[in-house]
């Protein structure tokens, strides 16, 4: 009797379900998942169900013998687990809007995972994470930890420091979207376009590209120079790269890196509408809202066009993909969050990194095509890792000191008293999700 593939999803409430239950649906010949667990907390309760029915409608459609629990016991969800998925969020949306609102209160840039708010995100997310991590040990203790939840490299950073559970991978659906961006620019089919990434998670830096196994790096830079704008997130103002810029950087950035390198123009949009009384988790509400009535339809049995308004475009593909790929020793090459080991010399080997693996069945190994960062990047890739080293240390120890180290360190708001004073405001803002600073 062969064993059985259950994956647990945590979070499984989450309006992105339904691309992952397309995910596996569409890949299982090769993935035969027997159980799919999702699981969530009292306060997503309700959206649980609505997802849960919707992932029971679909696999009924698709006519497979896939077995969907909806649980708010995380312990059940996780026993004799296979793979471990974590898509959650500590605080929900309104956690979300107070890390855009209160930076942009104070002249600083509010995004959810980078600058200030992805410092509280943290904050805020890895005590839960770890704890589910160590409930692995002895629940599931040879599953793979996926986590999806943001933000990865910082959560990735604090999984190699603490966590007991060491058969975890941080994903994110970046990499991938650039690959498909740049294959729109050229007009092509996005699987003829692969691209080899290093750097950190939303600081990622494409270094070569692929089109049908051949090395066209010199030619894309050139067309990516010239068509930029449209290689984004959908969480990301669209603006065009400078030309010049990109010709001498000679990498391809990921749209993250708009908040670093156009600094300037970023926060001036931001600002604009944040005084109009818009930001990005109020219009993620509404979505959010809008998709949770679609999914009540009864007669709703695959997954709306409407999420990819949602700005999860691609997970279902980087996600299931990786699973697969474990799950079948594939042996191919993905972009993942894993430990630096000897892959590059700057780093230790302890530090996460974001970079394209081989992908076994004993997880990812590291892609070796370069043995240090690049002088112009280097500098900024070594900051951010500060800043998620100090910030996953904070997380857990509850540091006030080293919290407000991560802070100012982070080149999006590099001030010293404006600064403590967000990060006096934003712990008070989230007081109710972390205890590690306010029951020591």
């Amino acid at each position: 009797m062969t064993e059985k593939l259950k994956i647990a999803v945590i979070g499984g409430g989450s309006s992105y379900t339904p691309e992952f239950v397309e995910g596996i649906i569409k890949r299982y010949d090769e993935l035969p998942v027997d159980e799919l667990w999702l699981v969530d907390v009292e306060e997503g309760k309700e959206k649980l169900a609505i997802v849960g029915n919707l992932a029971k409608r679909m696999v009924k459609e698709a006519n497979l013998p896939i077995d969907i629990f909806l649980t708010l016991d995380r312990q059940k969800a996780l026993y004799g687990a296979s793979f471990v998925t974590t898509q959650l969020r500590v605080g929900m949306l309104e956690a979300r809007s107070k890390d855009e609102r209160i930076p942009l209160s104070h002249g600083f840039i509010g995004q959810e995972t980078n600058g200030a708010g992805g410092l509280f995100k943290g904050l805020r997310t890895i005590p839960v994470l770890l704890e589910i991590a160590d409930d692995m040990v002895s629940l599931c203790p040879d599953a793979w930890l996926i986590n999806f939840t943001n933000p990865v490299g910082m959560v990735t950073e604090a999984f190699s420091k603490y966590s007991k559970h060491k058969k975890f991978i941080g994903l994110c659906n970046v990499p991938i979207g650039v690959e498909r961006g740049v294959a729109e620019i050229l007009g092509i089919e996005g699987e003829r376009v692969r691209i080899d990434f290093a750097g950190l998670n939303h600081m990622v830096y494409g270094f070569n590209v692929y089109i049908d196994g051949q090395n066209r790096t010199d030619e894309v830079l050139n067309i990516f120079a010239r068509n930029s704008a449209s290689v984004n997130m959908e969480n990301i103002d669209p603006m065009e790269w400078d030309g010049e810029f990109i010709k001498a950087l000679r990498l391809i950035p990921c749209p993250y890196h708009k908040y670093y390198y156009k600094t300037k123009d970023m926060l001036g949009n931001d600002l604009e509408k944040f005084k109009e009384g818009w930001n990005r988790a109020e219009e993620v509400k509404d979505i959010e809202k809008a998709l949770f009535e679609l999914y009540k339809d009864e007669a709703l049995k695959h997954k709306p066009r409407e999420l990819e308004k949602r700005g999860g475009a691609y997970y279902s593909d980087a996600a299931c993909n990786l699973i697969s790929s474990i799950y079948n020793d594939k042996g191919d090459l993905q972009v993942v969050n894993t430990l630096n080991g000897d892959t590059i010399k700057d780093l230790d080997e302890n530090n996460a990194i974001e970079i394209t693996c081989k992908i076994t069945k004993d997880g990812p190994i590291p892609h070796k095509f370069i043995d240090r960062f690049p002088i112009p990047i280097r500098g900024l890739i070594h900051q951010i890792k500060a800043f998620e080293i100090l910030g996953a240390e904070a997380a857990v120890e509850g540091n006030y000191d080293k919290a407000l180290l991560a802070m100012i360190t982070n080149p999006l708001v590099a001030n010293d008293k404006g600064g403590r004073k967000m990060l006096d405001e934003l712990l008070q803002a989230h007081k109710d999700y972390l205890p590690n600073f306010f029951t020591k």
